[in-house]
């Protein structure tokens, strides 16, 4: 039988670490300046690749960090550094003087704008440590039972869903708002990002030392 409780508690968890009303604006962010035919393509490719590698993470995640010796806590350093890059970039940004300079170069027919899907939206703003953690404890919780995994892949899948529709306004409702607030946003967002990193990398050293203690 359907577990509603654990449906309703995975969904809580994974609502708040993926946090698809503050993807959203990243999103946008990240994708202002290109056609909107290449923004929905970006938010369907992100939400598919952050679900197939969730998906695998949650059923053969602990079976391959225990091979390989790799820990939760070295993936939140690895993900918070490359984080804090793409924080920095946009801080300072980079992004919005490449798009201009390719625009400047190429019609909008012949461009390539840049594909965000897998990095950094896919990972690690969507299937981050958080979210790859949490999988890895609810499945492990739930263990072979068909009922809990149900559950699981339910929340999981409903939580997916809401961020892709998140993905699917946030263009449009950023371009409405201008370029000067979209610069503004921007800028407060990389900041928000690699402060968020750096809590990443953080907790991940953290919990090193612990594990070594």
């Amino acid at each position: 039988m359907f577990d509603i409780a654990l449906f309703w508690s995975a969904f809580a968890m994974l609502f708040v670490i993926i946090d698809p009303p503050g993807c959203a604006p990243i999103f946008a962010t990240l994708t202002n300046g290109t056609s909107r035919k290449h923004q929905k393509v970006m938010a369907f490719k992100s939400v598919i690749v952050a679900a197939i590698i969730l998906v695998l993470f949650a059923y053969f995640g602990d079976f391959v960090f225990s091979k390989l010796g790799i820990s939760l806590d070295a993936l939140r350093i690895a993900g918070g550094i490359m984080l804090f890059i793409i924080g920095l970039n946009m801080v300072f940004e980079k992004r919005t003087e490449t798009r201009e300079e390719r625009a400047e170069e190429l019609l909008e027919e012949t461009q390539n704008p840049e594909d965000i899907s897998v990095f950094p939206m896919g990972i690690p703003m969507i299937a981050g440590p958080g979210t790859m953690a949490s999988l890895l404890i609810l499945s492990s919780e739930a263990g072979n039972a068909l009922p809990q995994q149900m559950a699981i892949m339910s929340a999981l899948g409903l939580v997916l869903v809401i961020t892709l529709l998140s993905f699917l306004i946030a263009g449009p409702l950023m371009k409405l708002m201008g370029k000067t607030f979209t610069n503004v946003l921007t800028r407060v967002l990389g900041v928000l990002l690699a402060t968020l990193a750096a809590q990443f990398i953080l907790d991940g050293i953290k919990g090193g030392l612990l594990a070594g203690l």
